[in-house]
């Protein structure tokens, strides 16, 4: 029992590096005591383990879920994440048995090595890398790596994407457990203290050593001007390698609905259009654009002539197109969640539809069947449809570049920016500046938009880009292309900001890489998987041919 008493320790170290409370030490002390959890050599028991940390973790992570839907879809997805958890406990005894036989002719050890850290550390971001495409396209919420955007750790993003920072944090987790071990010998030697030290030294180093990666970082990052109130926000324009994009951003906001803004649609729309109008008296003809949160619409302008009037007076008055959240109903069916470049007198000149809409959320995979489990799915009452589009659109850019200049913008809508591949895809298609649209009004007041945030800034990091995230009713901010928070509003309050975006196009390693830290990561750990089980079927045949 005490290595399930471990395992739910674990679980609420990794909830702590999280926001709320964002102690990100708790991540390392969260793999250590998994590691600790999953001692016995038994895979039932291990995978049991993995469950009642990963439970433990989720349940209290994901509680915006159960804000925005009911108790059983909340608990049925953070089960259902957990069980990624109890798959790397099994895992892992069978890996740790397998190379242990190849190794040492048989015998579990209890203690580390660094074959079994780095064994450990590859298999657990294996695992990750597994929840965050499947299944029904994955949910890469809550990847370690996450929870370590305000550490030099964080940096390694620009190396090798969230992969890399996620076996760095199991690298360095797995250093203090080693720690601890040496340190608790007794007598305690000299050599154990120096076990210790060296465990503590290598920690330290990869949590440190990112520090030196260069990342493109401008001290002058965060300096502020305004006008007559709204406030514009250097993003580190120091780095900018082909000019600048100057960009307002609308947190129109709505009083706390409780269950989202859909009953709040011309509330929300009018409070978006009212922050345009704010922008363009400080700010008319200064902008290149102006950016509007997810859903900021609620219905598509092109069939509603009146919003498409406020609009145009809104565009005219900025001096700049609107990228509006809308809602899109086919005639064939299903709706799209789209973002609607909208230039006035000329509407909608460009459009891009959410790639990977989220199950359960914005559709419901197995409608009838699950309908068994549950009648919240009738709450989805019109299922989301993928676009088919990459993230980027082509902005008119003539406030800072001249006439006719455009720049190539990263539109990757909420949920989307967890995804490591939409926003390179975005990046490596020439976008310069990440805009991350969002609506997190469903949520109320968890930290669902903080733990996107963090998503916003570590996807910074990982391209070299600078980023606006822009919700409708918080958290929205300014990021810097190292990542750096250059300005956050709060929730729940209507704000108006503007940011001197530094476009960049220069491509970062974890760019150039593609797709291949994850296949690498997932790769290696159905390798260590496989190796371990037939190097324990092989030692199993060896018994008995012995025996006999």
């Amino acid at each position: 029992m005490s290595s399930l008493l471990l395992a739910a320790l674990g679980g609420l170290a990794l909830g702590a590096a999280f926001p709320p409370l964002g102690w990100w030490p708790g991540a390392l002390v969260a793999v250590a005591l998994l590691w600790w959890a999953l001692r016995p050599d038994h895979a039932g028991w291990n995978a049991l383990a993995g469950l009642v940390f990963g439970c433990v973790f989720f349940l209290p992570h994901l509680w915006w879920a159960n804000l925005a839907t009911e108790e059983a879809p909340w608990i049925a997805l953070s089960v259902l994440e957990a069980s990624f958890l109890a798959l790397f406990g099994a895992a892992w005894t069978w890996v740790r048995r397998g190379i242990t036989v190849l190794l040492r002719g048989g015998r579990v050890p209890s203690g580390a090595g660094w074959w079994a850290a780095v064994a450990f550390a590859w298999l657990f971001t294996g695992v990750e890398e597994l929840r965050a495409q499947v299944p029904f396209g994955g949910f890469p919420w809550a990847r370690l790596a996450w929870s370590m955007v305000d550490v030099p750790l964080g940096r390694a993003a620009w190396l090798g994407s969230s992969v890399l920072v996620t076996f760095g944090v199991c690298l360095a987790g797995l250093g203090l457990a080693g720690a601890v071990r040496a340190l608790s010998v007794r007598p305690l030697t000299r050599r154990s203290a120096g076990r210790a030290a060296a465990a503590v030294a290598i920690a330290a180093a990869v949590v440190v050593g990112p520090a030196a990666l260069p990342l493109p970082a401008d001290p002058d990052a965060g300096t502020v001007t305004s006008g007559d109130g709204v406030p514009v926000h250097d993003a580190g324009q120091g780095t900018a390698e082909d000019g600048v994009l100057v960009a307002g951003a609308v947190q129109g906001n709505v009083d706390d609905p409780g269950e989202g803004v859909f009953g709040f649609r011309p509330e929300l729309f009018g409070n978006h259009i009212t922050g345009t109008h704010e922008l363009a008296g400080d700010l008319a003809g200064q902008l290149d654009i102006v950016l509007w949160p997810e859903d900021s619409s609620g219905i598509d302008p092109r069939t509603d002539p009146g919003e498409a009037a406020a609009l145009d007076a809104a565009a005219e008055a900025a001096g700049a197109p609107i990228l509006v959240g809308s809602q899109e109903y086919p005639e064939t069916g299903g709706r799209y969640n789209t973002a609607l470049l909208w230039e006035a007198g000329q509407g909608v000149t460009q459009r891009y539809a959410k790639q990977r809409p989220a199950p359960f959320g914005e559709y419901i995979p197995w409608r009838p069947v699950v309908r068994l489990l549950s009648d919240q799915v009738d709450r989805v009452t019109t299922d989301m449809l993928p676009g088919g589009e990459p993230a980027v659109m082509e902005v008119p850019a003539e406030a800072s570049g001249g006439p006719g200049a455009t720049v190539p913008v990263a539109t990757v809508i909420c949920f989307e920016v967890a995804y490591d591949d939409i926003v390179r895809d975005a990046v490596g298609r020439g976008a310069q500046v990440l805009v991350v649209p969002t609506n997190n009004a469903p949520f109320g007041w968890t930290s669902e938009s903080t733990q996107q945030l963090a998503m916003t800034r570590m996807q910074a990091m990982t391209t070299g880009r600078a980023a606006v995230q822009v919700s409708t009713v918080g958290v929205s901010g300014v990021v810097a292309p190292d990542g750096t928070l250059v300005a956050a509003t709060e929730l729940f309050t209507h704000d108006t900001f503007a940011a001197r975006l530094p476009l960049r196009t220069t491509l970062t390693p974890a760019v150039l890489a593609g797709p291949w830290p994850g296949w690498i990561a997932a790769g290696g750990a159905g390798l260590l998987v496989a190796a371990g089980i037939a190097a324990g079927v092989v030692s199993r045949v060896r018994g008995r041919r012995r025996r006999t």
